[in-house]
């Protein structure tokens, strides 16, 4: 039997971090110290949050691959998103990778979204090094946080190999980095020096053909579908004939019509690729995540990658509301339809089922997923409504299970009450309270996931925008029972027409509204949140009745309370069952499903 070979020259790294912690601005300063930056060239902040939603939110929400060469050894750098609920992307990236980067801030510790994609890194069996950032901060505490994640590694269950990692303190920022907290700050030298001794290089069996597992997908306007994955053994040419493996096991002929790897953040053109090495290839195009491409002489399959089962739907389907089409460049079914099935191409975390009445249900991870989806699709011109998230339960044994999360909450102490009552209404049972004598407590519980749709806006507004909500899928336990979802209804404008300023003067004790003087409305549309919890059919285009009488007073110098913009998350959990958000390029409306009110 011929023994296991490694590619020395190649180390294949995930970076793990929680959102904020400073993963991607000490990729920044990995790419300008190794070289990877041209001399004289500039580099924009924040390179690989490439995309635009990205940017804004400052959240890395797609996996993304780059490569820095460090002494000679090309060091495959993926950038992990730090949220659960873009979990597909983590399980895909990790699946590349031989070790991971564990960064940390040394003054928050490790947080629950760290958690989670640290648990899939130790079930892989990845070898880890952890880095305690920004310790130059002023509430900094790297010998607790140390700490901190040694709890967490025995919590996960981590091995000898895996606990005995090796700890790096780093200012990201400044590209400054040292082995303890008594040692002189240098370059990021010893962080690329440990990387290469710390992550073993890519072994593989030299008596194996070729093989590479799809783990991501791309699109280019003149190679047409790239198919982006690990190569595991052998090698691969230009040229080279061969198969792609898909799930139901047929074989699907294909030629390598280009070859390429990851330079710097640059692709380059490659003759061919090696074992270990994360290629891009060219030359098929029905081709899924999860195939195996492979000789055609000796066609044999990967384990294909599995990703934890979505927990929340929402009805996504054409906009039928009396503005559709005036926003918009795209608004029919079919398009949103070919759309929703493109999306699922490159996203295996993402389901989509036909519903009888021409609507979509897309299955995902949480509702920021859906967010984004949704936010993407605007941006694209799309038009669209969808509907309030709904919780997949699952049957067994005849018993409902419904999914349960993890929520850590960081809070100041005298907010305690407030917070613990809201999710003691919501089904929430509480494990833990530390109060480290800061003037914040840290509390953690585990309620349902329906418990957390719509309580986020609540939350910040409890906690005067001071408090923080962190939450992973925990499992699944038996149904908690029933509880009031919103204790308040909504004001639903009964005509087609403009909002008047002098309607809504008189409509601001009723309610919070969502609209201003001079918005279109629409019979059907709701325009606020009812102060009571039964909803209210208001008129917010009524005139002043005009006589030939002076008025006494200055009521034509109306003024009302400012509106706070409806963003998309905010309107998504605002809704109830009945009602709907439509969403075009230019705006965010809430609507009822049925806009008659006698239908309703």
């Amino acid at each position: 039997m011929i023994p296991p070979a490694e590619t020395p020259e190649l180390r294949n790294i995930a970076i793990i971090a929680h959102v904020d912690h400073g993963k991607t601005t000490l990729v920044d300063q990995m790419f300008r110290q190794s070289g990877a930056v041209g001399q004289g060239r500039r580099m924009q902040e924040r390179a690989m949050d490439s995309m635009e939603l990205e940017r804004e939110r400052g959240i890395t929400i797609s996996a993304k691959n780059c490569s820095v060469v460090w002494h000679e050894v090309k060091i495959n750098i993926l950038d992990t998103p730090g949220h659960a609920d873009f979990g597909g992307e983590v399980e895909r990236a990790l699946s590349m990778v031989d070790g991971a980067i564990l960064l940390v801030d040394a003054a928050e510790g490790p947080l629950p979204q760290t958690r989670f994609v640290l648990a899939k890194a130790l079930e892989m069996r990845l070898a880890m090094v952890v880095v305690l950032n920004k310790i130059d901060r002023a509430d900094a505490r790297p010998a607790e946080v140390l700490d901190e994640i040694y709890d967490l590694f025995i919590d996960l269950g981590a091995s000898d190999e895996q606990i005995e990692f090796p700890v790096i303190y780093a200012i990201g920022r400044d590209g400054t980095c040292k082995g303890s907290m008594e040692d002189e700050m240098g370059d990021l030298t010893l962080l690329f020096d440990t990387i290469v001794k710390a992550v073993p290089p890519p072994r593989y069996d030299p008596a194996e053909p070729f093989q590479m597992r799809v783990a991501n997908l791309d699109y280019s306007d003149y190679l047409g579908r790239l198919a982006i994955g690990r190569v595991v053994h052998g090698r691969a040419h230009e040229s080279d004939a061969l198969v792609c493996v898909g799930e139901a096991g047929a074989n699907r002929p294909l030629r390598v019509t280009r070859l390429q790897v990851y330079d710097g953040l640059e692709i380059r053109q490659v003759s061919g690729v090696g074992p270990g090495e994360i290629a891009i290839l060219a030359g098929i195009d029905e081709v899924e995540i999860g195939d195996t491409i492979c000789t055609r002489e000796q066609p044999r399959a990967l384990p294909r990658i599995s990703v934890d089962e979505p927990t929340v739907a929402m009805r996504f389907g054409a906009n039928t509301s009396p503005l559709a089409g005036r926003e918009g460049t795209i608004v029919q079914a079919r398009k949103i339809r070919e759309r929703l099935h493109k999306e699922t191409l490159q996203n295996v975390a993402i389901q989509v089922e036909e519903q009888p009445d021409d609507s979509i249900l897309v299955k995902g991870r949480g509702e920021l997923q859906m967010a984004i989806l949704i936010e993407t699709m605007r941006r694209e011109g799309f038009e669209l409504t969808v509907g309030r998230p709904q919780i997949i339960y699952r049957e067994e044994g005849g018993q409902r299970l419904e999914p349960i999360e993890r929520l850590f909450v960081d809070c100041p102490e005298p907010l305690i009450g407030v917070v613990s009552e809201k999710l003691a209404l919501r089904k929430g049972r509480m494990l833990n309270l530390v109060n480290h004598g800061t003037g914040r407590v840290r509390m953690e519980y585990s309620i349902p996931s329906r418990g957390l749709i719509g309580y986020r806006n609540e939350f910040l507004t409890d906690t005067r925008g001071s408090g923080i909500l962190n939450a992973y899928l925990d499992g699944y336990e038996p149904y908690r029972g029933d509880f009031p979802s919103r204790l308040t209804g909504s004001l639903v404008a009964d005509r087609n027409g403009d909002a008047v300023a002098y309607a809504l003067f008189h409509l601001e004790p009723r309610g919070t509204l969502f609209i201003g003087p001079g918005d279109v409305v629409y019979r059907g549309m709701v325009i606020g949140e009812h102060s009571r919890d039964r909803d209210l059919i208001v008129n917010p285009c009524k005139m002043k009745k005009l006589t030939n009488m002076r008025a006494s007073g200055r009521d034509d110098n109306i003024l009302l309370a400012p509106v706070q913009p409806i963003t998309l998350e905010r309107a998504i959990e605002f809704i109830t069952d009945d009602e709907a958000v439509e969403v075009t390029p230019k705006s965010i409306r809430l609507r009822k499903r049925e806009l008659s009110a006698s239908a309703r």
